[in-house]
């Protein structure tokens, strides 16, 4: 497998790129046409060219582009597009091209790749290969999170047509309509020998900096070798929307070590009863569940200057 460096000199010379838009998602369908027009226009040879208008056909569109053996695989669509596209791109020789264009856009964000498309593209043909880590829970490779409880629910009835009309407030609405039913759980998490118990409505584990769009801690990424598990409040939820009001206007000002924020290299995670569990925004399974990391798994391209560990 080439260096990074060999891999980044090689998409600037060659501009080899195939391009995957999940044309489902919020902004995919809109702008799938100018996407394609403004890779061609700086240059890139593109060996295929997808709009997936059905999710169903993502992760198929997805494999046949990585067998086109492409040096850059472009993906368009929100955090579960790009989730997929990473678990089939891990350790293989073609770097991950970011496109945002969902609701949140989180590794998008942790990576440094701006919002807006013309910048986006720019990183592309100017930017760096960086390789950064995902995280594991049991044999999948996530991106940015793992969630357990009422994120979960929230991820199974938030309804797809919200989510187009009034992007990621769609998940706050829906969760005010699923909170005034839902208990609390005793989750126990079991890392580096000792074991941390804590009872909340939700209980987050990421690999990357950002959720929700907005910064978990201002030293949290995705190339640290760490996993930062956390409870957003306690047993009420009073306590749940004051510490989800906190956590969005106050992480960027927030550490590591502070409270209630555990930073460690894998974990075992258990509740008092089976709780859903959501992985970058799609259904996953029930607890128990192990999540750990698989370290520099994943090439991508990022803005220039770019710090790579």
């Amino acid at each position: 497998m080439r260096t990074k460096q060999e891999l980044g000199a090689a998409i600037r010379r060659e501009r080899r790129a195939v391009l995957v838009v999940n044309a489902h998602s919020r902004q995919g369908r809109r702008h799938y046409d100018a996407v394609r027009s403004r890779l061609l226009a700086a240059g890139f040879d593109l060996l295929g060219a997808y709009p997936v208008e059905r999710p169903g056909e993502l992760e198929r569109t997805l494999a046949s582009a990585v067998d086109l053996a492409p040096d850059l695989l472009v993906a368009g669509g929100g955090d579960g597009t790009i989730g997929t596209a990473a678990r089939l791109l891990a350790h293989r020789d073609i770097a991950l091209g970011l496109l945002p264009l969902g609701t949140t856009n989180n590794f998008a964000r942790t990576v440094g790749v701006p919002l807006d498309l013309d910048a986006a593209v720019a990183v592309l043909t100017d930017g760096t290969v960086v390789d950064v880590d995902l995280g594991l829970v049991g044999d999948m490779r996530f991106t940015n999170h793992v969630g357990i409880g009422l994120s979960a629910d929230i991820m199974l009835r938030t309804p797809p047509r919200l989510k187009r009309v009034v992007g990621r407030l769609a998940y706050p609405l829906t969760a005010l309509a699923l909170l005034a039913r839902h208990r609390p759980l005793r989750a126990t998490v079991r890392a580096q020998g000792r074991e941390h118990e804590f009872v909340t409505h939700q209980l987050y584990v990421a690999n990357g900096g950002f959720h929700a769009g907005r910064p978990i801690t201002a030293d949290a990424d995705a190339d640290d070798r760490l996993l930062v598990a956390y409870p957003v409040g306690g047993p009420t939820r009073r306590g749940l929307l004051r510490d989800t009001a906190r956590n969005a206007t106050t992480g960027h000002r927030r550490t590591l070590g502070d409270e209630p924020f555990l930073a460690v290299g894998q974990l075992w995670l258990d509740t008092d009863r089976p709780a859903q569990v959501e992985v970058d925004g799609e259904p996953y399974g029930q607890t128990p569940i192990r999540i750990g990391l698989d370290p520099n798994a994943l090439r991508v391209m990022a803005p220039a200057g770019t710090l790579d560990r």
